[in-house]
C-alpha cells in the first residue's frame, strides 16, 4: 500500500483504501461530500449503542451495511418491522417481529435478553430507527434495569437524538410498563409523545412538563376586581376634599400661616 493510500481512511469506516475526491469507500460503499464533517457521517452511518459491547439502535440503511456491522463486533440483528428484507441471513443471526401493527414486547425481549446471556451484541432496526425500533429497546429497558418509562425513554433519546415516538406506539408502551409495574397513575405529562414540546433547563433530566395555557375559568393575572365607585366620586383636577376647602374659607388667609409658625 502506498503512502498515500495510508494516510487516507474512509471518513465513515476507518477503513484505509484508495482515496479520490468523489471516490466510493470499497468496505462500506459510502461517498461522503467533501465539506462534510465527520462526526456528522459517523452518526449517520453507525448505529446508536445504547448499552456498550451489546445494544445497538438503528435503520434499516445500518442494517445492511454488513461490513460496517462487522467492525463494531455486532453478530445478530432484530429486524421490527416485518416488510424490511434480512439480507445477511449467513452472516448474522436474525430475529423478525411478525406484527406490523402492535409491537410484540415479549417476543423481542425474550431474543435480546438470550443475545445477553450468550454475550452477543445485537443491532435493533427499523425503517428509520426513530420510532418501532426505538420503542422495543425502551421496553427491554424497563423489563431488564426495572426501569420506568420516563427514564427508560430519556435513556434512549440521549443516545440516539433522532427517536421521535408516534402517539399509538407511546401508548403501547405506557400499557407495557402497567404490565410490568401495576396499575399505578402515570402522569402523561411526564412524557408527551411526538410532537409535543417539553422544556429541559439543565438543571435535571427530568422534563419539565409544558404548562397549560386553555384552562377556561383560570384567573388571570391582568384581573383585578371591579372598582364600584359612584360617578361623583372622582373629581377631575381637583386636590383637596370638600372638607378641606370648607376649613380654608372658614381661614382666607391660611395659605399665608408660615410652616414654622406651628
Amino acid at each position: 500500500m502506498r503512502k498515500r493510500e495510508r494516510e487516507n481512511p474512509c471518513g465513515v469506516c476507518g477503513h484505509y483504501h484508495k482515496y479520490e475526491e468523489g471516490e466510493v469507500c470499497g468496505i462500506c460503499g459510502h461517498r461522503p461530500p467533501v465539506s462534510s464533517n465527520r462526526t456528522s457521517l459517523q452518526l449517520g452511518a453507525f448505529p446508536s449503542v445504547i448499552l456498550p459491547d451489546f445494544l445497538y439502535l438503528g435503520s434499516y440503511d445500518n442494517a445492511s451495511r454488513s461490513e460496517l456491522l462487522k467492525t463494531q463486533g455486532i453478530t445478530r440483528v432484530l429486524n421490527t418491522v416485518p416488510a424490511c428484507q434480512n439480507l445477511y441471513k449467513n452472516s448474522f443471526v436474525y430475529h423478525c417481529l411478525q406484527d406490523d401493527k402492535s409491537l410484540q414486547f415479549d417476543d423481542a425481549i425474550q431474543f435480546l435478553a438470550q443475545c445477553e446471556r450468550d454475550k452477543a451484541r445485537v443491532l435493533v432496526h427499523c425503517m428509520s430507527g426513530k420510532n418501532r425500533s426505538p420503542a422495543i429497546v425502551i421496553a427491554y429497558l424497563m423489563k431488564s434495569k426495572g426501569w420506568r418509562l420516563q427514564q427508560s425513554y430519556q435513556w434512549v433519546k440521549e443516545r440516539r437524538s433522532s427517536v421521535e415516538l408516534s402517539q399509538a406506539v407511546y401508548q403501547q408502551l405506557q400499557e407495557y410498563e402497567q404490565k410490568l409495574f401495576g396499575s399505578e397513575s402515570i402522569d402523561p405529562a411526564l412524557f408527551p409523545p411526538a410532537g409535543a414540546p417539553s422544556f429541559n433547563f439543565g438543571t435535571s433530566n427530568d422534563p419539565v412538563p409544558v404548562p397549560a395555557f386553555s384552562n377556561v375559568g383560570a384567573t388571570s393575572i391582568f384581573a383585578r376586581p371591579s372598582l364600584e365607585v359612584p360617578p361623583h366620586g372622582f373629581t377631575f383636577g381637583a386636590v383637596q376634599t370638600q372638607k378641606s376647602m370648607s376649613d380654608s374659607l372658614g381661614n382666607p388667609n391660611a395659605s399665608d400661616i408660615p410652616m414654622d409658625s406651628t
